[in-house]
């Protein structure tokens, strides 16, 4: 791909002379084949490695920006005016609130004065404050082009207000840097101790509530949860128990759950897989009720004996067409994930219940032998619709009807 400079109207008082003037730029990404893009740098200054995928949401940029799922990646923006409703402190998804997921971002306009009754600060000073880079003027139509054809290439990202880049250097560490196929993430997003969750939802009278009846209690793995995923199981009426990803199956069934979460996370999951795997086999033969979502929904498959692959470029967006074969309702939904279940390798027991109208690739599983399922995309949305927060009362249902016929629980 071919660099391009900007162009701004000149200065009259700087720049008397007649036309426009080369704005010099002060942010890039230089790819791992060398190309450079050139852009304007805003957020964080420096540099830092990661994949570069494209998302196609036209809102809920905040939360794109602070999910999990994201970790060692550069979101490219498709939708150009990024920024234009601000940002707060309630639309934060990562659980630690001064955490970030994705290292960079890259947008078409320049970052705009926000205008939202909600907004409490401009993206660019939130992005500097959370350390993630960005980079706009950017063409990112023809960077979504390139990501669609030839893959998610690794990339550096790098802002310096001066515009001094050493170019070589950015090449060589765009080259070296190893890329998310076989690399387990979900050690720099996850919790690393249990707490409790009541948190619910979101309203535009009240804000957040607080969960007030208690109906189950389910235990939360978090390879990089998001918080919404919480919210919806309180909203429920699920007391809600978060423990790392490293947690046994045996200190999971410990704590009694009702019913088991397997959150969503960044990475390679069959590099997760290697400690993930053996607890969900655990809780399986425990016949917990299980409710994996995407990361955890690769896991499952896993844990059952399917495969898994990398995607091309990728899920990224609000706008993804799924259809559900249990109830033959086709669903808008959000994702963000690289890698899937390799539908052929499904075992007998595991039935497809989703599937991507975009490319066929498999969006969810059930267990005809034990009380479990999973979904790949993100059915808490933010952002996105909430064509799927049903899956949160199905689960809720799939914990009644363990309990009335009496599967056995953990001593």
């Amino acid at each position: 791909m071919s660099s391009a400079t900007r162009t701004n109207p000149p200065d009259a008082v700087d720049d008397p002379s007649p036309g426009w003037r080369p704005r010099v730029a002060t942010g890039v990404i230089v790819l791992a084949d060398g190309a450079v893009i050139e852009g304007a740098g805003v957020g964080a200054t420096g540099s830092a490695a990661g994949e570069v995928c494209f998302n196609t949401a036209m809102t809920g940029y905040e939360e794109i920006l602070t999910d999990p799922s994201y970790a060692a990646q550069i979101v490219t923006f498709t939708f150009p005016h990024i920024g234009v409703v601000g940002v707060n402190d309630e639309d934060i998804e990562v659980v630690n609130a001064a955490g970030s997921a994705a290292v960079g971002a890259i947008m078409r306009a320049d970052v705009s004065a926000p205008s939202n009754f909600r907004s409490k600060a401009r993206l660019d000073g939130w992005l500097k404050a959370r350390g993630i880079i960005g980079v706009t003027g950017v063409d990112t139509r023809a960077l979504t082009t390139l990501i669609r054809k030839r893959g998610m290439p690794n990339a550096v990202i790098a802002h310096a207000p001066d515009g001094a880049f050493d170019l070589d250097a950015l090449r060589a560490e765009a080259a070296r840097w190893p890329g998310i196929d076989g690399m387990d993430l979900v050690p720099a997003v996850g919790s690393t101790q249990r707490y409790d969750w009541d948190e619910t939802s979101w309203t535009l009278e009240a804000g957040y509530g607080r969960r007030q009846a208690t109906r189950f209690h389910v235990v939360a793995i978090d390879y990089g949860t998001k918080r919404n995923i919480l919210r919806l199981l309180n909203d429920c009426g699920c007391a809600v128990t978060v423990v790392p990803a490293t947690a046994s199956a045996e200190d999971i069934l410990a704590l009694k759950p009702d019913g088991v979460v397997l959150s969503n996370g960044p990475g390679d999951p069959a590099a997760t897989g290697e400690y993930a795997v053996p607890t969900i086999k655990g809780l399986l033969a425990a016949k917990t009720p299980l409710f994996g979502i995407c990361l955890g929904h690769q896991l499952l498959g896993l844990a059952v004996g399917a495969r898994t692959l990398k995607m091309p470029q990728g899920h990224h967006g609000a706008n993804h067409p799924v259809k559900d074969f249990t109830t033959g309702k086709v669903e808008i939904v959000s994702m963000n994930h690289g890698f899937a279940v390799d539908r052929a390798t499904l075992p007998a027991n595991a039935e497809e219940t989703h599937v991507s109208l975009f490319d066929g690739s498999n969006c969810g599983i059930a267990l005809a032998d034990r009380p479990a399922f999973s979904v790949q995309y993100h059915p808490e949305a933010s952002p996105g619709p909430r064509d799927s927060h049903y899956l949160f009362r199905r689960f809720v249902d799939l914990i009644a009807a363990s309990k009335a016929a009496g599967a056995p629980r953990a001593a």
